[in-house]
């Protein structure tokens, strides 16, 4: 018989600023929480209302030695890159993009969306690479809402966006360097779901609206609040109360490397970090034509 996994412990986002000027709420990394291995950075971008004129997004910026991953829940987002990359992502629409040995991007708000304004909420998580890999050519992987697998449970309460990882007997269709899962479950008020494992996976639950009840203990937690499940089972429980749960179940296999971090760029010793400096100023990142 297999056990759900406890709690070890909750961490709440915190509010802060990125890129142009726009509002994050970031679990981590926080002076409480620096990584959570294999991932960098958690960043929930809105829900915000914005007038005509007012969007705003994150100029040219160089990334080497991650991954980013953008997932759009409302509005849209466009970008572009040194490599000559350029597109725009809509409301579930998914961008995983692996910057590998450098590139510059950008991802700023349509000119459309910018002139006639609305609702922003997205998402952006930072996937480190291992050591063997954090050098290799930069690759995008553009997923359209429409391709992404979703799944649902058999009572119809539970369904399940399968970015990374699988769900409800449902794989996704992106391909990570790093084993890890990203799902986007729906709970319907009073509904649960006992969710498989991997036994080597780091796991750990974000809410983005709705009060969750989280191990076999039924632990409340409210939306912004990252949930760390501990790696004592083999599955993981969410339920909902008595409003829908939108809720992320992400997790994956620690890498276990050194971590050295400046800004935009991730690698494992300071001479690295030093290297990605140079190279970027010197122009071997290459620029964005715009």
């Amino acid at each position: 018989m297999s056990s759900t996994r406890t709690i070890e412990r909750t961490y709440p986002a915190v509010r802060t600023t990125e890129g142009g000027g726009f509002i994050v709420h970031r679990p981590f990394p926080t002076r409480m929480l620096m990584d959570f291995d294999p991932f960098l950075l958690l960043d929930e971008m809105g829900p915000i209302d914005y007038a005509p004129g007012e969007a705003k997004g994150a100029p040219d910026h160089p990334h080497r030695g991650f991954e980013t991953v953008t997932y759009v829940l409302e509005g849209q987002f466009g970008h572009k890159d040194s490599a000559g990359h350029s597109g725009t992502l809509h409301a579930g629409d998914v961008q995983w993009m692996t910057a590998g040995a450098g590139v510059v991007h950008s991802e700023m708000p349509d000119p459309e969306f910018v002139r006639s304004g609305g609702r922003v909420h997205g998402l952006q998580l930072w996937v480190n690479l291992p050591r063997s890999d954090k050098m290799i050519a930069p690759r995008y992987q553009e997923m359209p809402s429409a391709q992404i697998p979703v799944a649902t449970s058999e009572d119809g309460q539970v369904s399940v966006k399968v970015i990374a990882g699988e769900a409800l007997g449902v794989a996704a269709a992106i391909e990570t360097r790093t084993p890890i899962l990203y799902q986007h479950f729906t709970l319907q008020p009073g509904a649960q779901i006992v969710h498989a494992v991997p036994a080597n996976y780091r796991v750990f639950a974000y809410a983005l609206s709705g009060k969750g009840f989280y191990g076999e203990a039924r632990r409340e937690v409210g939306a912004r609040q990252m949930v760390v499940f501990g790696n004592d089972g083999e599955t993981v429980t969410l339920a909902a109360g008595e409003e829908p749960l939108e809720v992320l179940l992400l997790g994956g296999v620690p890498l276990k490397e050194p971590v050295v971090r400046y800004g935009p760029f991730v690698m494992n010793t300071e001479d690295e970090i030093r290297q990605a400096v140079t190279d970027y100023q010197a122009g071997r990142m290459g620029q964005i034509t715009h």
